[in-house]
């Protein structure tokens, strides 16, 4: 287990579809790597298997300590996940790791229905809503290579990074 490299916007495998990952080994050496890679990152609240070159369905998210989290389910590790209902209707600004320079206003779904399996297999549903819902619909983009860029409505919406010294 070890922190990754995360991959930078434009590398291919960011645009790539991800496959469905069974549990196992493979499950339970991505989804360790995908928590390292993620604590690595102050403030990061979630990492995808792309970011790290590996193109199965599988993703980490943790907005416990983020001050916009109104709402948590503390350390989320997801595998095949899909969302299975959604609603509300809310613009907000996001950033990755992946495009480390931008942010940008994305509109997202505030309340969502998540069903996926955790590394040991298990079925499991998230209900989420607020800024952890958002959080969750980043990340899952990600297996289905859709980048916060494809979500933007206009370049309106873009931000440089701010940098703090």
């Amino acid at each position: 287990m070890a922190a990754r490299e995360v991959l930078r916007y434009p590398h291919p495998s960011l645009k790539q579809r991800c496959e469905a990952v069974a549990p196992g080994d493979r499950l339970t050496q991505v989804a360790a790597d995908l928590l390292d890679t993620m604590r690595s990152f102050p403030g990061c609240v979630g990492v995808a298997a792309p970011q790290i070159a590996e193109l199965v369905r599988v993703v980490v998210v943790d907005v416990s300590e983020h001050r916009k989290a109104t709402t948590s389910h503390g350390l989320l590790v997801l595998a095949n996940p899909v969302v299975v209902e959604s609603s509300g209707d809310e613009l907000g600004r996001e950033g990755c790791l992946s495009i480390p320079d931008l942010t940008a206003n994305v509109r997202r779904a505030t309340q969502i229905r998540v069903a996926a399996l955790t590394p040991d297999g298990e079925d499991v549903t998230i209900e989420s809503e607020g800024f952890e819902a958002r959080a969750l619909l980043h990340e899952l983009d990600h297996l289905d290579g859709v980048l916060f860029l494809d979500r933007i409505a206009s370049r309106a919406d873009l931000f440089a990074r701010k940098r703090y010294a």
